[in-house]
């Protein structure tokens, strides 16, 4: 259950993420950046940036992780922010310069048709998990990459290693199934294309880097301050969420049934009479460009 949809080109992923997704995000967005910010920084707390660096930073989203490392690169380096989403880089642009950073900059940009630039350190967040086609991508990172540059990504681990979103996906499907005829654009592989080590190292490969390395990193997520919260991002975001997105009125129907459900396994697996936390489990992916 919950396979990768089979998408062909990335416009279906991108009218996904600068749609539904981005609204999402941007309702949940401080448990999100909260929980996924904490891997964020194992990454680059084991793989810093340097100062006067250049470094672009793939998959951005709302530029939070461009404005740390503007910061840790400082005045004499700079950061580029990409995404395929425009309403995500319009919201960088704006909070970049309300926060007066001038050394980062945001661009719309979907590395799978190619990506300019010169850089020492191309970095991500959850960025590179929903190309259509990763070993394109990921080939347009490494041209990109100075000789010697490097590479540093942070993807999903296994489903089963992160219970929050698996149990949810699991407990879903036990009332509806993603409709194949759905009109809803899908996020595209799905968060756990770059789960497995040995597949993406073999991506890696393929698209021409060395010294590849793969470091688990697992941190516990709060997934809000009650469990009713947790039960919303569970609807919205993820796997479960995109299995009710993709299911219509069909989950729609039978919405207060598993809200119900939800809340009864948040509760008994991540509750613990507090916000909810669950364990969540990542790879940190390092590479060199040649």
């Amino acid at each position: 259950m919950g396979e990768p949809h089979a998408v062909t080109s990335n416009e279906e992923i991108i009218e996904a993420w600068d749609g539904v997704l981005f609204d999402r995000f941007v309702e949940f967005r401080e448990v999100l950046v909260e929980g996924l910010g904490a891997h964020g920084e194992v990454a680059l707390r084991e793989n810093p940036p340097l100062p006067g660096e250049r470094v672009v930073d793939i998959g951005c989203g709302f530029g939070d992780t461009a404005q740390r490392i503007a910061g840790m690169v400082g005045p004499d380096g700079s950061v580029l922010g990409v995404d395929a989403s425009p309403r995500f880089i319009e919201t960088s642009r704006e909070e970049a310069e309300a926060a007066g950073m001038d050394n980062v900059r945001f661009e719309v940009c979907d590395p799978e048709d190619g990506l300019e630039g010169e850089f020492d350190m191309a970095f991500s967040r959850m960025g590179t998990m929903f190309f259509a086609n990763p070993v394109a991508a990921l080939r347009n990172i490494r041209g990109a990459l100075r000789p010697g540059g490097r590479l540093c990504m942070v993807v999903w681990r296994a489903k089963v290693e992160n219970p929050w979103m698996y149990r949810s996906e699991v407990l879903v499907e036990q009332f509806v199934e993603a409709s194949e005829d759905s009109d809803e654009p899908t996020c595209g592989p799905g968060p756990f294309a770059m789960a497995n080590a040995d597949t993406v190292s073999g991506m890696l490969v393929s698209a021409g880097f060395t010294d590849i390395a793969l470091r688990r990193s697992d941190q516990p997520m709060r997934l809000g301050d009650t469990v009713e919260d947790a039960v919303g991002l569970a609807m919205a975001i993820g796997p479960a969420g995109e299995v009710l997105r993709l299911a219509g009125d069909a989950a729609e129907e039978l919405r207060p049934k598993i809200e119900g459900a939800l809340r009864d396994m948040v509760d008994g697996e991540f509750g613990d009479g507090g916000a909810p936390v669950a364990p969540t489990s990542t790879w940190v992916v390092t590479a060199t460009a040649p």
